[in-house]
């Protein structure tokens, strides 16, 4: 079974590059028989007014879920009700896990995402997180 994550947006090629760059995937490339999705675009008759109505990212392994970008009129209101956790400091604890923590935030924001607020590690059970927004407000955590 393959697994497809959905994003509701206003910007579906921007937010596909932008979730592209945090996780390593690539933005997906057009269909088999197109050079560009511009040229498969002109084929289907797609007008340009409705050419980022979808995007995706892809894991270039294969092995993570597809994410699928669609616009949709209405804005975010209401905190997301489900979010990704960013493994960005697997195997490390303490100050090395919130150093590197740290420094993946600051990728992040570099590529346009938000710093919402940061979790401190509180042994046993919690090991510290960063919150952060992508650039359509959309909440998710270093992890």
């Amino acid at each position: 079974m393959d697994v497809q994550i959905t994003f509701d947006c206003a910007d579906p090629a921007g937010l596909a590059a932008f979730w592209a760059g945090v996780l390593g995937y690539r933005v997906q490339g057009p269909p088999k028989g197109f050079e560009t999705w511009d040229q498969a675009l002109d084929a289907w008759g797609v007008p340009p007014e409705r050419r980022n109505d979808a995007s995706a990212a892809v894991d270039p392994d294969g092995t993570g879920p597809r994410l699928f970008f669609q616009r949709v009129p209405e804005g975010k209101r209401a905190k997301n009700r489900v979010h990704l956790d960013v493994r960005a400091a697997p195997g490390l604890s303490g100050d090395a896990r919130m150093a590197a923590l740290e420094a993946e935030a600051g990728r992040l924001v570099a590529r346009g995402a938000s710093r919402l607020d940061r979790h401190e590690p509180s042994p046993p059970l919690g090991a510290g997180h960063i919150v952060m927004a992508d650039p359509e407000g959309n909440e998710f955590c270093l992890d």
